[in-house]
């Protein structure tokens, strides 16, 4: 449907030079291209209908309904409060509002690009219902704050849901890991094999990634969730209102405290988009290494067929589409947060119509992070890694080449000096094509008469090595049970 508005659009833009009215028309006899507005009271002539659907936002932010009727709703029951409106006025205008809500919500509500946006859409419909009751609703207020207020309202949603996504995803994640704390694979700098890591630790990196991801995202709601209403256009109202007791009624922690800067304020969705752009770029790097993992090269995990998708031409394949196209997602992610940066950057105080662009990017974000979040959280716990393959891998590039070194400076040996030791070895290794564990106990004597029969059990064997890394934030199996029971109470902590 926005696909077929823009089109629309940019044939009126493309052809509007040839449909424009002459100069001769009558000012007060709209005609077919122009239109009038609620606040057409200054105005001498209606506005042009290209022009009206060119600045309207209602095709996109009406997705706001349920927040601008729970701000109206508010608004109305605190000027009720203040005297500015009987008691028998709140009512009809929350009666009002609710049936309003029901008919949005039943499909029967007719949104006019010539009202603008989801406020002004809302209001005339209210006038509609119950009469000139519904004009004094917007008394003490803007569209700036209306809409500064419903963003927020809107934004605070979003991040609720996208955080119990998150949690939901976290604990697929140890739950995973829980299942493969004795798992070994290879791990990896430089895409190159390094050293023997678990399978679980691996997956507790990516878990580390989205508790920070939860922290970002519970800090930004606390800037969100501050009510600019009551800020009005600009410099606040003449009006008795009692903004604490509207910022209660619509569950916000606090006031904006200077109404220039509240209705122009878009940091919180920068900041939002900012926070997306990192969920992104780590559910990005997490499908990389899916990608890679998938492949006939490596064979480490296998995705379940429902998150993949064959190919028109070889029977053979398939493609892990939804990592794939979750890594490409995360460009439109970054593109959202520049868009909201570029947006902002140059504007003056207070409100600007530029500012009517900020939801798009903002809604953006929000469902590609939501939609990608959900289908890592259904996906993940299902993966099924190759334990045996993984194994073997481990077993191939000289992942104990470390534990071979420290074995030596254990023995006294300077760390340089059995770093190059070690690198004599490997050198022998990839001339006989064996690993270390593999070359015979005369052929690493030849470079140390230190090294012992021992160090077969000691350092050259992948649960040597990982056993021995037995240290917070190590990859030894005891270390990852550990890990992961403490992660849980971090989860119930976060999420308390």
């Amino acid at each position: 449907m926005r696909l077929q508005v823009r089109q629309n659009l940019l044939y009126s833009f493309l052809f509007y030079r040839a449909d424009m009215t002459t100069s001769s028309q009558s000012a007060e006899q709209p005609t077919a291209n122009q239109t009038s507005g609620m606040w057409g009271g200054r105005f001498t002539e209606a506005t042009d209908a290209f022009v009206a659907e060119f600045t309207a936002s209602v095709q996109f932010d009406q997705r706001f309904y349920k927040q601008d009727i729970a701000g109206s709703i508010a608004h109305a029951t605190m000027l009720a409060k203040v005297g500015v409106l009987t008691d028998a006025e709140r009512d009809d205008i929350i009666q009002g509002l609710s049936e309003i809500k029901a008919e949005i919500e039943a499909g029967r509500f007719e949104w006019r690009i010539d009202l603008e946006d989801v406020h002004m859409n809302i209001e005339s419909r209210l006038t509609q219902r119950i009469g000139i009751t519904g004009k004094k609703l917007h008394t003490g207020r803007s569209r700036n704050d209306q809409v500064a207020t419903d963003i927020r309202l809107y934004l605070r949603d979003e991040i609720d849901d996208i955080l119990s996504i998150l949690q939901r995803l976290q604990k697929g994640l140890l739950g995973l890991a829980a299942s493969h704390t004795h798992t070994i694979m290879p791990g990896f700098t430089h895409l190159q094999t390094a050293q023997p890591v678990t399978f679980g630790h691996h997956l507790l990196a990516w878990f580390e990634m989205f508790v920070r991801d939860t922290e970002r995202l519970q800090d930004c709601r606390k800037r969100v969730n501050r009510m600019p209403l009551g800020s009005a256009a600009l410099a606040g109202t003449t009006y008795p209102i009692d903004r604490a007791y509207t910022a209660q009624l619509l569950g916000f922690e606090a006031v904006s405290e200077n109404s220039l800067d509240a209705v122009s304020d878009r940091d919180f969705a920068i900041e939002f988009n900012a926070a997306a752009a990192l969920i992104m770029m780590h559910l990005s790097r997490m499908s990389e290494e899916l990608i890679l993992w998938t492949s006939a090269q490596f064979k480490f995990v296998n995705i379940p067929d429902r998150f993949c998708t064959g190919s028109s031409i070889m029977p053979q394949k398939k493609n892990p589409d939804v990592p794939e196209l979750i890594r490409g997602k995360s460009g439109r992610v970054f593109g959202d947060l520049i868009s909201l940066l570029t947006l902002m950057k140059g504007q003056p105080l207070a409100y600007n119509k530029d500012n009517q662009e900020d939801k798009e990017p903002l809604f953006d974000a929000i469902d590609t992070v939501r939609g990608s979040l959900m289908a890592f959280a259904d996906m993940v716990p299902a993966l099924v890694p190759n334990i045996e393959i993984m194994r073997e891998a481990a077993l191939r590039g000289f992942s104990t080449a470390t534990d071979l070194a420290d074995y030596l400076v254990k023995k006294g040996v300077a760390f340089r000096d059995a770093h190059e030791i070690v690198g004599k070895a490997v050198a022998l290794g990839v001339q006989e094509d064996k690993d270390l564990s593999e070359l015979s106990l005369e052929q690493l004597q030849q470079f140390s008469d230190l090294i012992g029969a021992d160090v077969f059990d000691n350092a050259l064997t992948l649960e040597a090595s990982v056993n021995a890394r037995d240290h917070i934030g190590g990859t030894s199996p005891k270390q990852v049970e550990a890990a992961i029971a403490r992660a849980h109470d971090r989860l119930a902590q976060l999420y308390a």
